[in-house]
C-alpha cells in the first residue's frame, strides 16, 4: 500500500488522532433515526471553514434540514454543530453518518485527496452528493468517481459555486451571444497576502488542519483557488484546454510547506484562445478577478460584480504615441458599465440548485462532467509545473463522457 493511500485512510477514519475522539459516534449509538422531516435531510462530512460555512447557509434554506455533522477533529465538529438544531446528530466517522437511512444527501467538504473515496461511499449508500471542489485528485480518482456517478441515478453536484451564480450565467450567455465579439484571451487571478495557514492547537494536528500545504493531500493553490476560474473558462468557451503549462515555486514562505506559494498557469483551447491563471500569497492587489478580452469589448468580473468596457474606436487624428509619429490614439473611459442582474451569493445559490436537483431529479449545471474536466486540467497544471513540461489533453481524459 502506498504512503498516499495510507495517509488517505488515516484521514478517512481519524486514526491519526489520539484519545477518545473516535468514540464520539458508533453504529450502536447512532442507529436511532430521526422522525422524518419535510424536505431534504442533509449531512455535512467535514466541518472545517468551508463545511461550517455551508452549514450556516443551509440553516437559512427552507426544506433542507441539517440532520448530521461529521469531522474527525472535535473542535471542527463543534464548528458545524453551532448551526445544528436539537435533533442534529454528530459523528467522527463518516461511515456511521452514511448508515443513517433517513439522510437523503451529503455535502463532502473534506481534504481534496479524500473526495473520491467519500463520494463513492456516499453514492453506494444511496445518498445524493454535493462534492466540494476540486472534485477528485489525480487521474485514477477522477476516473473512479466519474464511473460511479455514471452508474448511479443519484444527483451529483460539484462545489464550483460560481457555476451556479446567475451573474456568471448571464455573462456566459452575453459572451456566447457575441456581446463583446470574438474572445481572444482570458486573464484570471486570485491573489492574497498571507501564509494561508490555519492555527494549530496541537502539533499532532498539523497535517489535518493545514492539509493544503502537503502534496499527498492537496493540489495547493491550483486546486483550491484557480480551479474555480478554470471551471468558468471551460464553461464560457464550451471546451477544455488542448494544452496546459505553467510555473510555480515556494519562493517566500519557507515554512516546511510542500505546495507552491505562487502559481502561474497558461492554457490554450482548441479555438486558439489563451487563458492565464495567477495566484499569489504575497500581494493581494485586485484580489479575485477575471478579465474576458473580446474584439468589441472587455468584461471584468469579481466574485459578485461585473463591468463591461466597450472597445474604443481608434481616433482618426494622429499624434506622437510612445515615440511613434503619426500613430492613432485610443481613449478609454475610467469606469465600465455595470452588468446588472439579480443574483444571490454564489454559495447560497449552489445549495439552492442542489436542493432543486434533488427534489426534481434534474442534472446540476455544475456536474460530474464539468467537475471531471476541471480536475483533469488541475492535474495537468500540477504535472506541467513539477516537470517543466507542456501537458496535452488526451482522449483518455474524457472520464465523464
Amino acid at each position: 500500500m502506498s504512503r498516499q493511500e495510507i495517509s488517505r485512510r488515516k484521514f478517512l477514519t481519524g486514526l491519526t488522532l489520539t484519545g477518545g475522539v473516535i468514540a464520539l459516534a458508533g453504529r450502536a449509538t447512532s442507529a436511532c433515526a430521526l422522525s422524518r422531516s419535510p424536505g431534504i435531510n442533509i449531512g455535512i462530512i467535514g466541518t472545517g471553514d468551508r463545511g461550517a460555512g455551508l452549514a450556516s447557509l443551509i440553516k437559512r434554506i427552507p426544506d433542507i434540514n441539517l440532520a448530521a455533522c461529521c469531522d474527525i477533529l472535535p473542535f471542527r465538529l463543534a464548528n458545524g454543530m453551532q448551526y445544528a438544531n436539537k435533533k442534529t446528530r454528530q459523528y467522527s466517522d463518516y461511515r456511521f453518518l452514511l448508515d443513517q437511512k433517513d439522510i437523503d444527501a451529503v455535502v463532502v467538504a473534506t481534504p481534496f485527496s479524500t473526495h473520491a473515496d467519500i463520494a463513492v461511499d456516499a453514492l453506494d449508500a444511496g445518498k445524493h452528493v454535493f462534492c466540494e471542489k476540486t472534485m477528485a485528485y489525480g487521474y485514477q480518482d477522477i476516473k473512479k468517481l466519474s464511473r460511479k456517478v455514471a452508474d448511479s441515478d443519484l444527483v451529483f453536484q460539484t462545489g464550483h459555486q460560481y457555476h451556479s451564480s446567475r451573474l456568471y450565467r448571464h455573462i456566459v450567455e452575453l459572451v456566447q451571444a457575441g456581446k463583446i465579439g470574438a474572445v481572444g484571451a482570458i486573464e484570471c487571478q486570485w491573489n492574497r497576502n498571507g501564509d494561508w495557514r490555519r492555527p494549530t492547537p496541537d502539533p499532532k494536528w498539523e497535517k489535518l488542519i493545514n492539509w493544503r500545504m502537503y502534496r499527498e493531500f492537496s493540489g495547493g493553490l491550483v486546486a483550491e483557488l484557480c480551479s474555480h476560474q478554470i471551471d468558468f473558462t471551460n464553461w464560457l468557451l464550451a471546451s477544455r484546454p488542448a494544452k496546459v503549462t505553467g510555473f510555480g515555486g515556494i519562493d517566500y514562505w519557507k515554512d516546511g510547506r510542500e505546495t507552491y506559494d505562487n502559481v502561474h498557469i497558461m492554457t490554450e483551447y482548441p479555438s486558439g484562445v489563451k487563458a492565464r491563471y495567477t495566484c499569489l500569497t504575497t500581494n493581494s492587489r485586485d484580489g479575485y478577478q477575471i478579465k474576458i478580452f473580446g474584439k468589441e469589448g472587455t468584461i471584468v468580473i469579481n466574485k459578485e460584480k461585473a463591468w463591461l468596457y466597450s472597445e474604443q474606436v481608434e481616433q482618426k487624428d494622429t499624434a506622437i504615441v510612445d515615440g511613434v509619429t503619426g500613430a492613432t490614439q485610443t481613449s478609454w473611459g475610467v469606469s465600465g458599465t455595470p452588468i446588472e442582474v439579480e443574483h444571490k451569493n454564489p454559495s447560497m445559490q449552489a445549495l439552492l440548485d442542489f436542493k432543486s436537483a434533488v427534489l426534481t431529479g434534474s442534472k446540476p449545471l455544475s456536474n460530474v462532467k464539468s467537475g471531471a474536466d476541471v480536475s483533469v486540467v488541475v492535474q495537468m497544471a500540477l504535472d506541467a509545473m513539477d516537470n517543466g513540461t507542456v501537458e496535452y489533453w488526451r482522449d483518455k481524459y474524457d472520464f465523464a463522457g
